[in-house]
């Protein structure tokens, strides 16, 4: 069954100087999951160090401000719309001047679910997710980008997304197979309908869905829905209610801001993606 809750209902815990941990996907709210989530929050002049286990993979999506990510030595100045592949057992410092907020995931046990990862653990990897190709629904006005990728993050432990649904548009009925997943409401207000049942999401929910769980989603009709959703493994297969509908994902040639891109994604049908094009 889903967990569907909002960030402002878990308690924040000191995680640095200035700086605030809540603990969103943990193995008590969402037992045998293979994922947690926590949401940091850096107040002007914090700063917080994470420690990464050496068997897990991890990363961080900023969500607001500016912050640097400081790593044996070096200086990465990230802004709100940076995600980073953290290497396994690696300490990273994150500080903020003018404040900031992100998702940091982690799959504790990554070699489980990618059988290549004690081998050729990931490096450090920092995208700009808004110089990815932007890629269109066939059916409707819905776009999708993606965060996280075995090409962009060198591991198939995870999968990510950033989706866009304009006002009034959804999604077909659907269940993944062979992952779990969760969506991060960013912005705007919408519906979801796990196992047919609605609930109501806002900015700042986390929906975490059980594998093969069914389920879609849609767009108040008053305002856009922008949310981001990863998948553990990072390969999966969906499966439609309705063949018909099936969505395929056309490329636009433009980044979210529309300009070209820095790389091409051929189109696909969502689920079916080679590795070669993401």
């Amino acid at each position: 069954m889903a967990t569907i809750f909002n960030e402002s209902t878990v308690t924040s815990e000191v995680a640095g100087t200035g700086a605030l941990r809540q603990p969103l996907l943990t193995p008590q709210r969402v037992p045998g999951s293979a994922i947690r989530l926590d949401r940091f929050a850096i107040a002007p002049g914090g700063h917080l160090m994470l420690d990464v286990p050496a068997t897990s993979a991890a990363w961080i999506e900023m969500l607001t401000g500016a912050a640097a990510l400081e790593r044996t030595g070096e200086s990465h100045a990230l802004g709100d719309t940076h995600i980073a592949c953290l290497p396994p057992g690696r300490t990273v410092g994150i500080a903020s001047e003018k404040g900031a907020v992100f998702l940091y995931g982690e799959i504790p046990d990554a070699a489980a679910i990618d059988p290549d990862f004690a081998t050729q653990p990931p490096d450090f990897r920092l995208v700009d997710w808004s110089r990815e190709p932007v890629l269109s629904s066939q059916h409707d006005a819905r776009r999708r980008v993606y965060l996280v990728t075995p090409k962009l993050f060198g591991t198939k432990a995870i999968k990510g997304e950033m989706i866009f649904y304009p006002p009034g548009t959804a999604a077909a009925n659907h269940h993944h197979e062979g992952a779990e997943h969760f969506m991060y409401v960013t912005r705007g207000r919408g519906t979801v309908f796990p196992n047919g049942q609605p609930h109501k999401v806002r900015a700042g929910d986390v929906i975490h869905y059980a594998d093969r769980e069914q389920h879609y989603l849609a767009a108040d009709p008053d305002e856009e829905l922008v949310f981001a959703e990863f998948f553990a493994p990072g390969e999966c297969t969906t499966v439609w209610a309705d063949d018909a509908v099936a969505c395929t994902w056309l490329p636009t040639g433009r980044d979210i801001r529309g300009q070209p891109p820095v790389r091409e994604i051929k189109a696909h049908r969502h689920g079916a993606a080679s590795a070669q094009d993401v």
